[in-house]
């Protein structure tokens, strides 16, 4: 048995080196290269393209808490652009050349966290039903090159765990706009202005979402989880890291444990690298 908790720890403290590459100029500047010059074309073709040339709907699906309007203005547009195949060759550069840009190719322990995060990545994979993103993923090549194959173990560990959440929120009737707004009165992390923007919702959809969470006894006044919130998002994280612990279980509770003490330098070379640093 492992403990959720420890699986948790390793992924969070390795998530930088995946996440990274949604805030990086290398990846806006390979987009841009390919006739994707808007971030909102980029993002979404760039991180669905595993699907293929995905419809706006498998986007909103999968993507879940960003808004249906914002999806339809990116795609399918951008399949008449750039091929799939190119953005999944110019997202992985990015990604390979920011992560250089903060040394991780460097880091004597590259190996021994590349094996681990590789072999939980595995055990994921013999896991697909119910996970479409992480599948779509998945069938991807592993790469060669340690830095771009940490980065793919990553990815796929990410969004396999994705996966799992969502099935969860819609377990617990929570829209996307409901999750993203519990988040962001929990969490704090990211301004919300920002999530407006990013997500697509307006202001009068945020505020008719906040209204809605107030009348199921989930908001509090302002913007602050109710005790009843923080109970269901405490569920939901939980769920969330059961789900995701077949991945983990394969390497053990001494696997989790030193996969969660290395990742915390690569994810910490990743943050004073700049890597994370929102747009302005």
């Amino acid at each position: 048995m492992v403990d959720p908790h420890v699986a948790r720890q390793g992924w969070r403290r390795l998530e930088p080196v995946h996440a990274m590459v949604y805030f990086v100029p290398e990846a806006t500047e390979q987009y841009a290269a390919l006739g994707l010059t808007d971030w909102r074309s980029g993002y979404f073709a760039s991180r669905a393209a595993a699907f293929g040339p995905a419809s706006p709907e498998l986007v909103i699906a999968t993507f879940y808490n960003f808004s249906p309007r914002l999806i339809r203005r990116a795609l399918p547009a951008a399949w008449g652009v750039v091929s799939p195949d190119k953005l999944l060759a110019a997202r992985l550069d990015a990604a390979g050349a920011a992560l250089r840009r903060a040394d991780i190719h460097a880091r004597p322990d590259l190996e021994e966290t590349l094996a681990l995060a590789r072999r939980a990545a595995l055990a994921a994979c013999e896991r697909l039903p119910g996970r479409p993103l992480f599948a779509a993923h998945a069938a991807l090549p592993w790469p060669e090159d340690p830095v771009l194959a940490l980065w793919h173990a990553q990815t796929l560990l990410r969004e396999y765990r994705g996966d799992g959440h969502i099935a969860v929120l819609a377990a617990e009737e929570l829209s996307g706009l409901d999750a993203l707004i519990l988040h962001a009165a929990a969490a704090g992390d990211m301004p919300v202005s920002f999530l407006k923007k990013t997500r697509g919702w307006s202001r009068e959809e945020w505020a008719a979402g906040e209204d809605a969470l107030r009348s199921r006894g989930l908001l509090g006044d302002g913007l602050t989880v109710s005790e009843r919130g923080q109970a269901l998002r405490r569920r939901i994280e939980e769920r969330t890291d059961e789900l995701a612990l077949p991945a983990y279980a394969a390497l053990g509770e001494e696997g989790c444990e030193r996969l969660a003490v290395l990742a915390r330098g690569f994810g910490r070379a990743v943050v004073d690298a700049g890597l994370l640093t929102l747009p302005a």
